[in-house]
C-alpha cells in the first residue's frame, strides 16, 4: 500500500531539511515502487520560498488527504511558524490522523510550539538544543543524537540530519536492506558513527576570539604534549585555580574534557583518512595509549576507531 509522505514547508524554510528526506524517498519508492507518494505542503499552497532563495510549489494543507507520515521542515523561518495559529491549528489536528509525526533541525520549535511534544524524548539541531529545552521544559532534548523516535514522534538534528531521519523511517516501513540500498544511491551512512558532539564540539572550541585562542592554538599543535592543569595554567600566566574557573566560565567545558576533544578531532581525522596504525595515532594525538583512545571513542562516537575505519572501506 502507497504511504503518503507530507512535507510540511513555510517561508524561510531550510532547503536541505525538505529535499534530503524528499530524495531519500523518491530512491526508495523506485527500489520498492509504489511505496510512497510524497505531498509537498504549506499553508496557502503555491510556491513556498526557502531561506537561500529556491522555492518549492506545494498544495495547501486544507486539500491534503490521508498524510501517513507528516515531516515538518526546519528553517529560520520556524520562528514566524510556531507563532502562526493556522499552522500550529493543522499540526494539532494532523498529530491524530497521521500515523507518524516528524521534524528536521528545527522543525520541533513548530511541533513544541503545537503541544506535540511534551514529555517526548526529542533532538534538533546542536545550536538550539539549549534553547528548545528553555522554551518548552515539559520536553526531554538530547542534544547529541542525530534522531530520535519517542512512540509515534520522530525528531532529528540538524540540516542533513533530515536524511538520517528519512533512512530509519524507510527501514521502520520497507527494512534495512531497502534503507541500505538507499543510503548506497546517495553516496551517505546508513547509519551515521556518533552523535551530534563530534560536529558541535570543536565548531566552539576556542572559535570565537577570546583570551584562549592563542591557548587553542598551541594546544592543536602540540597535542603530543602532555597537557596539565598546572601546565596550561602556566601558559595563561595564571594559577591553575583561576585558570580552570576562568576556562570553564569563556569555553563552557573544563580544560580536560577540551584537550581530549581536540584529540578526538584530530583522531578521527587521521583514523578516517590515513592507514596509520592505531597504536601510531593514539601516540600523535596524545592519547598514548591505544585502549584510552578507543574509550574515548566509545563515550563520544559510540564505536571504537577501527568500526570507525571499517565503515569507511
Amino acid at each position: 500500500m502507497t504511504k503518503t509522505v507530507g512535507i510540511f514547508l513555510y517561508a524561510d524554510f531550510q532547503l536541505l531539511d525538505a529535499t534530503g528526506p524528499i530524495t531519500a524517498f523518491e530512491i526508495a519508492g523506485r527500489i520498492r515502487p509504489e511505496s510512497y507518494r510524497l505531498a509537498i505542503l504549506s499553508i496557502p499552497g503555491g510556491p513556498v520560498r526557502s531561506s537561500s532563495g529556491v522555492s518549492i510549489n506545494s498544495i495547501a494543507v486544507a486539500d491534503a488527504t490521508s498524510i501517513d507520515t507528516l515531516l515538518v521542515s526546519g528553517g529560520n523561518g520556524s520562528r514566524d511558524a510556531m507563532q502562526c495559529p493556522r499552522s500550529i491549528a493543522y499540526l494539532q489536528a494532523c498529530a491524530s490522523e497521521t500515523r507518524r509525526l516528524c521534524s528536521v533541525c528545527s522543525g520541533a520549535f513548530i511541533l513544541a510550539a503545537a503541544g506535540l511534544l511534551d514529555g517526548k524524548r526529542v533532538t534538533t539541531h546542536w545550536r538550539r538544543a539549549e534553547q528548545l529545552q528553555q522554551i518548552f521544559p515539559a520536553l526531554r532534548v538530547e542534544a547529541d543524537r542525530i534522531h530520535i523516535r519517542d512512540g509515534n514522534v520522530w525528531t532529528s538534528a540538524g540540516i542533513s540530519a533530515g536524511i538520517d531521519l528519512a533512512l530509519a523511517l524507510i527501514a521502520d516501513d520497507l527494512g534495512e536492506k531497502v534503507a541500505r540500498q538507499v543510503a548506497r544511491e546517495m553516496v551517505v551512512y546508513y547509519r551515521r558513527p556518533g552523535g551530534q558532539s563530534q560536529f558541535s564540539a570543536l565548531a566552539d572550541l576556542g572559535g570565537d576570539a577570546t583570551v584562549f585562542s592563542p591557548l587553542f592554538e598551541w594546544m592543536r599543535a602540540n597535542l603530543s604534549e602532555r597537557m596539565t592543569i598546572e601546565q596550561l595554567a602556566e601558559r595563561m600566566a595564571m594559577s591553575p585555580r583561576n585558570f580552570s574557573r576562568a576556562f570553564q566560565r569563556v569555553v563552557g567545558i573544563s580544560p580536560a574534557k577540551a584537550v581530549e576533544r581536540l584529540r578526538l578531532e584530530a583522531a578521527r581525522e587521521r583514523v578516517e583518512s590515513s592507514r596509520e596504525p592505531i597504536e601510531q595515532i593514539a601516540m600523535v594525538t596524545g592519547f598514548r595509549d591505544p585502549e584510552r583512545m578507543r574509550r574515548a571513542f566509545l563515550r563520544n562516537y559510540g564505536q571504537p576507531p577501527q568500526a570507525l575505519r571499517r565503515a569507511l572501506a
